[in-house]
């Protein structure tokens, strides 16, 4: 019998704890992916208990969001789906900028609202902070946006504690999204105590580090022209064999106590830190969806902890955080 899918309450809606990733399916950054194949693997959700699908406009720029709004017609029910997009990035042909004007954000949510072909988005996000501008001008209008229906529930992404302090005092926020990995901890400082404290979801990404803990990539591992792993430091010598060295006793660990493999202890892992509510999968095919029904029915305790902090420190000699994603700052 596959153990049953975990779920959490997010603004009154029950929400699986694994939640798709769809950045893969945007077909830009980690190679080509069929439009079949794209909504194959959306629709595969529900044959592992998953209702999550979360996105972004910046996914393919665009391609995800309408790949999903054909899953879903495809599917025939809407409210089966908890959509999760996001908004307040721009982009030209060089680069990304952070940008949540309230004219880009009222733009952004038409244009989601038309590719999704909807007329809900269940949580609308802030992809990143845009600094060049007070937190409070972006919650008031989702805070609009929120009271016309327009979206269900209200949630930004890579916010720090201060940054979500100042948008919580214009609008209500049920959610953050992070970056949380074994290798990449950050939040535990600050963000993950804030989010508990004032009852705010944590959906993390990057649960497996852009596949480095999924344990098949080895030191030889080609990675094609426009993958985002050829600018990640983590895979440039000599961090990417500290790291990968890193996974292998990882992997071993994971066999030994629990008959498990590296990729299901590091979302395992995820899921039993104190304040996560769920973690994405990414995933560009159904098939990858498969190991999901691994992550349930056993859990990572204390002492596991510890070994793993173990592991990690003594392998990754120069340990680097995912900064390089953060975007441009806008001119």
């Amino acid at each position: 019998m596959v153990p049953a899918m975990e779920y959490f309450d997010l603004n009154g809606t029950q929400v699986s704890r694994i939640g798709l990733g769809t950045w893969a399916i945007g077909g830009s950054e980690w190679g080509s992916i069929t439009e079949q194949q794209a909504i194959d693997t959306c629709l595969a959700i529900f044959d592992h208990g998953i209702n999550l699908i979360d996105t972004a406009p910046i996914y393919g720029r665009g391609r995800a969001e309408e790949l999903i709004g054909k899953a879903i017609r495809e599917h025939g029910q809407r409210e089966e789906f908890y959509v999760a997009t996001k908004a307040g990035l721009e982009w030209d042909a060089d680069q990304v900028y952070a940008n949540s004007t309230p004219e880009r954000l009222r733009r952004e949510c038409e244009d989601s609202l038309r590719r999704l072909d909807t007329d809900y988005v269940d949580l609308y996000q802030i992809h990143w902070p845009d600094t060049t501008l007070p937190v409070e001008r972006a919650a008031e209008v989702l805070a609009d946006f929120y009271e016309q229906k327009k979206i269900r529930a209200i949630g930004v992404s890579n916010f720090s504690a201060a940054e979500m302090d100042a948008f919580c005092s214009v609008a209500p926020l049920h959610s953050n999204q992070p970056p949380y990995n074994i290798f990449e901890r950050a939040i535990d400082d600050e963000v993950l105590p804030y989010c508990h404290d004032h009852s705010i979801a944590v959906l993390t990404y990057s649960s497996l580090c852009r596949s480095l803990l999924g344990g098949r990539l080895r030191p030889d591992t080609h990675f094609d022209e426009g993958d985002i792993r050829r600018v990640d430091p983590k895979f440039q010598q000599p961090r990417f064999s500290q790291y990968l060295d890193a996974v292998a006793t990882l992997n071993a660990f994971a066999g030994q106590n629990y008959g498990k493999t590296v990729r299901d202890l590091a979302v395992r892992w995820v899921l039993d830190r104190p304040g996560v509510s769920a973690a994405l999968w990414g995933a560009k095919s159904p098939d990858q969806l498969a190991a999901v029904d691994s992550i349930f029915g056993w859990h990572v305790g204390e002492d596991a902890m510890q070994k793993i902090d173990e592991i990690v420190r003594e392998s990754v000699i120069n340990p680097v955080g995912p900064e390089y994603l953060t975007p441009e700052v806008r001119k």
